[in-house]
């Protein structure tokens, strides 16, 4: 009987690994493309115009901005070494794509042109990060990267304002996705950075030790932040019967396996042992976080249910 070479075994491991992605990246779009729809049967909520090409284009500028904010810290996080290539340029522009596309699809769905359509309280924000998003790009292609900081606020900013366009403390409610949506993509993006970096160098166990400090910051800030917004936003009797209620459950959950990742990668850091498979498998989970989060973008108010018996009465 013969036992496999370490070649094989390291063979086998690499081609589960690829089927384990691409199985994960086909869960991905489907709940991207499906997600808000799926969340929303049975509930009885009003349908919301063209979910999945909504929820694509949602999950596109969350992307790009966690690509490009991460590019950003990452380069500081990695330290010096080679650097990986720059991804921050198409990020920018694709960013700017879906903020542009988003724009079109109001236009189309609610029968305005597409001046009519910047009028709007929405469209104007997206226009907003749109243009902010190809200011970062201006950056990068002059060779000022570090000025792209300031544009990417501004679609943070901008961001927040679109999120909660409800009458009940808007001013909070900006304020922690302002925070929420900074640590998320700072978190996503800037270990998607060093896990390139570490691949390109052949090691970087410096690298991913200063990112699990900040990451654990960032995690902080995400849990009280988003956990503010919960309390603020979902009422407690219509956490099952309503698509955002249903869409959170699924975040939370896929934040606990986020979670455990993390915590993995980390004693395996403290032990001297690889922490960078537990890493990549918590960014590939990661992306499905930010494919839920785009969902929860899109599906109804949960307060409109809530509110609806009395506005019936």
């Amino acid at each position: 009987m013969t036992t496999p070479s370490n070649g094989a075994v390291r063979a086998t491991g690499r081609r589960r690994t690829r089927i384990a992605r691409a199985a994960g990246a086909l869960a991905g779009v489907a709940v991207t493309v499906f997600g808000a729809g799926l969340a929303a049967r049975g509930t009885g909520e009003l349908h919301v115009p063209a979910p999945g090409t909504t929820t694509v284009l949602r999950a596109a500028v969350f992307a790009a901005l966690a690509v490009h904010l991460g590019e950003l810290a990452g380069a500081r996080i990695a330290g010096p070494g080679r650097a990986p290539r720059p991804w921050a340029l198409w990020a920018a522009l694709g960013g700017a794509a879906a903020s542009a596309g988003q724009i079109v699809l109001l236009a189309g769905v609610s029968g305005l042109d597409i001046t009519a359509a910047y009028g709007t309280r929405d469209g104007g924000l997206l226009l907003a990060m749109a243009n902010a998003f190809a200011l970062a790009a201006g950056c990068v292609a002059l060779g000022r990267p570090g000025w792209a900081a300031g544009p990417l606020a501004l679609v943070v900013g901008a961001e927040a304002l679109r999120a909660h366009p409800e009458p009940y403390t808007p001013e909070l409610g900006t304020a922690l996705t302002v925070v929420h949506l900074t640590a998320a993509s700072l978190w996503a993006g800037g270990l998607l950075y060093v896990l390139r970096a570490t691949r390109l160098r052949g090691g970087g166990r410096e690298a991913l030790a200063r990112y699990a400090r900040l990451a654990g910051w960032l995690y902080v800030a995400l849990a009280v932040t988003g956990t503010c917004s919960t309390l603020r936003r979902l009422p407690a009797d219509v956490v099952l019967t309503t698509a955002y209620g249903r869409a959170l459950i699924a975040k939370l959950a896929l934040l606990a396996v986020v979670s455990a990742l993390a915590v993995a990668a980390r004693r395996r850091l403290r032990r001297g042992g690889d922490a960078v498979t537990p890493a990549r498998t918590e960014l590939a989970v990661l992306a499905g976080v930010v494919a839920v989060s785009a969902v929860l973008t899109v599906v109804p108010d949960p307060h409109w249910v809530s509110l609806r018996p009395a506005l019936l009465r």
